[in-house]
């Protein structure tokens, strides 16, 4: 029998003739046979746990060893065996969304301490349980703005800010006829055009959106966005795809910013292609009742005994459709584990201490590509990724990514005027012989004279 098929032929037998049916054809004979055929998959046969296994790590090594520099909003970052062990305990483990206290205390606990990583990280008040990413939990945060500030209409978006987020939220705000996105431009040093902006806000700004890093690495200055926007009266989002970032940088709630979003996938959870990720948002504690999503609280029973509940989930399943801040239908419960169990187990000195792995080494590996011939594009501080200087940096990208060298991302698929700048991505997963590849590729005079396989 093949692998990952528990059932032998005498069970399915005893199965068909306990309900009193002949074959399994049988079940599906009342669909008319024209739809049957039509709908007939045509798979090979099963294969057993071995042969599988030797599959799929012949697929996998033809993805070969590489050198890959790509981040972009998603960040390869070593994750300690442990992370996975602990997503196995069954302690954390429920049916599905935890509705019952009684039986779910485990998965409880865990989204509270998530929760609380989470509000600690963003330095704000309170967070909630959680989203299913950073670009929809940035949407979220601008809908949320929308019910604090609902005779505004104009949200200010930094051009900067990831593309993916900026669609999202255009997309979220679509059926909404009456609010209207502007974008701010970012400047030479790749900073968002603050004074631009303070000139453009006007009474009707709802709020103003900036990622932090941005989307080219950048940091941005937070708390100079965040009063241009008090100053009309409007609130202050950050969107983080970095969150390795926010050890070294000031939180954004104590830089004035009132929605905190980011991205946790780089806490314990592999790039995978693109996904999963899972998304953190906090907030101040005023602001909670117009949060989205959920929030466990911790209590006692009567016994005085420690416990977790849920407190506050108003969502359509739960409130009339007109109260509700949400129709969110996930916690990203497995995910949210993960991250919950990478952050306690580094604890506030190990992020910090990884974070500033990160910054030396992004930051000595643009030094040897400047003195290399590939200086940065941008002149504001960045943390573990910069965009770089490469004249046809497409076709450069395409003869490298095929030589094993996945050399960033070209930044003109994105914005055409930086159609010859990759951004590059250093994290503590590359190794020496890794950049060494990379310096060596973008410094050679021409895609037809590197050799760049090692």
């Amino acid at each position: 029998m093949s692998g990952y098929s528990p059932h032998t032929a005498d069970d399915v037998a005893a199965m068909l003739a306990t309900i009193g049916v002949r074959s399994i054809d049988d079940l599906f004979a009342h669909v008319p046979a024209g739809l049957r055929e039509r709908a007939r998959v045509d798979l090979p046969a099963g294969l057993s746990e071995p042969e599988l296994h030797r599959l799929l790590s012949g697929l996998a090594d033809r993805n070969g060893a590489g050198a890959v520099f790509l981040g972009a909003g998603a960040y390869p970052h070593w994750i300690p065996a442990v992370v996975d062990q602990i997503l196995l305990r069954a302690e954390f483990a429920t049916a599905y969304t935890p509705y019952q206290p009684e039986v779910s205390q485990g998965t409880l606990q865990a989204v509270f301490e998530f929760q609380t990583f989470t509000a600690l990280l963003l330095g704000l008040d309170v967070a909630n349980a959680s989203m299913y990413d950073a670009a929809s939990a940035t949407a979220e945060a601008v809908l949320m703005a929308r019910r604090l500030l609902p005779g505004r209409r104009t949200v200010w978006i930094a051009r900067a800010l990831h593309p993916h987020y900026r669609a999202t939220v255009a997309t979220y705000l679509r059926g909404l006829g009456d609010v209207r996105i502007h974008e701010i431009a970012f400047g030479a040093g790749g900073r968002t055009d603050l004074a631009g902006l303070r000139s453009a806000l006007g009474d009707d700004a709802l709020c103003v959106v900036l990622g932090q890093p941005n989307v080219f690495g950048v940091v941005e200055d937070l708390a100079d966005a965040a009063a241009a926007a008090h100053a009309v009266g409007a609130l202050a989002i950050s969107a983080t795809a970095e969150p390795l970032a926010l050890a070294l940088l000031r939180p954004p709630g104590a830089c004035g910013i009132d929605i905190a979003v980011a991205e946790g996938q780089s806490f314990g959870l592999p790039v995978s292609y693109g996904g999963p990720g899972v998304g953190l948002l906090a907030t101040h504690e005023r602001h909670v009742r117009s949060m989205p999503g959920r929030i466990v609280g911790e209590t006692v029973d009567a016994r005085g005994r420690r416990g977790y509940v849920l407190t506050l989930a108003t969502r359509e399943q739960h409130i009339r459709r007109e109260r509700a801040t949400s129709n969110i239908c996930t916690n990203q419960g497995l995910c949210a584990l993960a991250v919950t169990a990478y952050l306690s187990l580094l604890g506030r000195h190990g992020l910090r201490s990884l974070a500033e792995v990160n910054y030396q080494a992004a930051h000595a590996v643009a030094t040897r590509l400047d003195a290399a011939g590939a200086p940065r594009v941008f002149t504001a501080p960045f943390f573990n990724e910069f965009a770089v200087h490469a004249p046809d940096a497409a076709t450069e990208w395409e003869t490298l990514a095929r030589e094993g060298v996945v050399a960033g991302f070209p930044l003109g698929r994105w914005y055409p005027e930086l159609d010859g700048a990759l951004l590059v991505c250093v994290t503590e997963t590359h190794g020496a012989e890794q950049v060494d590849r990379l310096v060596g590729a973008l410094a050679a005079p021409a895609p037809a004279a590197r050799s760049v396989r090692g």
